[in-house]
């Protein structure tokens, strides 16, 4: 079969990463987070003092983008790619509600959003690959064969997000991620550059009640069905 272009966009804690591995993975694919890669930069503006509670200094972030280089390292021993920054393994720093509370402002600037979709559409001229986040069937790549839209209610979304968290031992309230989650389907969706939007070819995917092997089993035959 000849290889394509698999674009899962879709709210946040979705499950859009955890699926998108396991599809690339039966398909020999490559796989990129694109999340990751706009919470990386995040996690520099935080780092350099550009963004916090109650600043960000947007313009500056811009200024520096330069400094930003963002790699994915396969880690064998996990079985997937962790994010590197710098040269630097950030994969846990990344994964915090902290970071989350700010990645939604951040990717709303159109300079971050440009050198970080330039970097995802070089990935993925050869195809092969699995690519996730929020606008890539919409603007990444436009063409790809397969766009899937994935979607659950956000008490859904928050109970997982807060059950993985905890399990990273951090303490926080279920209250506290509902919030975050309804945050950032707000910004998401209504930021100028970009919006989080269903592409009008994307098949949408309610996994509010599937498992993760229904999802799968749904998506590896739509992969088979374009190919």
């Amino acid at each position: 079969m000849s290889k394509i272009v698999i674009a899962i966009d879709g709210f946040s804690s979705t499950g859009k990463s955890t699926i998108a591995k396991q599809l690339a993975k039966q398909l020999n694919y490559i796989y990129v987070d694109t999340g990751a890669m706009y919470r990386a930069v995040t996690y520099f503006a935080m780092k350099n003092e550009l963004i916090g509670k109650d600043f960000f200094h947007s313009e500056k972030l811009i200024e520096r983008l330069n400094e930003i280089h963002i790699t994915f390292k396969f880690n064998e021993v996990l079985g997937f790619a962790e994010v590197y920054l710098n040269g630097e393994n950030i994969e846990k720093q990344i994964r915090t509600l902290e970071v989350s509370k700010y990645v939604s402002p951040v990717a709303t600037i159109s300079e971050v959003r440009q050198k970080l979709v330039e970097q995802q559409q070089l990935m993925g001229k050869d195809k092969g690959i699995v690519m996730d986040g929020r606008d890539i069937g919409t603007v990444v790549f436009p063409d790809a064969e397969l766009k899937i839209f994935m979607t659950a209610s956000a008490e859904t979304r928050a109970q997982r997000r807060y059950k993985e968290l905890l399990e990273r031992g951090h303490n926080l309230s279920y209250d506290e991620v509902l919030e975050n989650v309804t945050t950032r389907d707000r910004i998401d969706s209504t930021r100028e550059d970009s919006p989080l939007v269903k592409a009008d070819d994307a098949i949408e995917i309610d996994n509010s009640d599937l498992t993760i092997e229904e999802q799968l089993k749904t998506l590896l035959e739509l992969a088979a069905s374009k190919a």
